[in-house]
């Protein structure tokens, strides 16, 4: 299974989020599950890059972590946010489909661990 946690400040405003696991929905090379979540989170650290000029991912075989840093200018914070909600929505849609192989913990105030 996937698991998706989202990174959360005080102030409930995302900050990031990490992806660990595999779905096992298909066999490596064939699992659109996994797929589909992979290039949801590449996606959210490209944008940040791309867009925002913000390097802020780790990863590693099965897992991989994404957060914006506390300390950047508001106005890239707003946007670092919308892109990062936006993943969010797109990791939730995916879970409500194959929640047997994707699971999104999303609580109102999480810290990175």
């Amino acid at each position: 299974m996937i698991k998706i946690k989202v990174i959360r400040n005080d102030a409930c405003s995302v900050r990031g989020f990490t992806v660990s696991g595999h779905a096992g929905f298909a066999e490596s090379g064939k699992d659109i599950v996994c797929a589909a979540i992979s290039a949801l989170a590449y996606t959210a650290a490209g944008a940040l890059l791309e867009l925002i000029g913000i390097d802020g991912y780790k990863e590693k075989h099965g897992y991989m972590k994404c957060v914006i840093p506390e300390d950047i200018p508001e106005d890239k914070k707003k946007k670092a946010e919308i892109i990062l909600e936006t993943i969010i929505v797109g990791f939730k849609q995916i879970e409500g489909s194959y929640a047997r192989y994707v699971s999104v913990l999303d609580e109102e105030v999480l810290t990175d661990d």
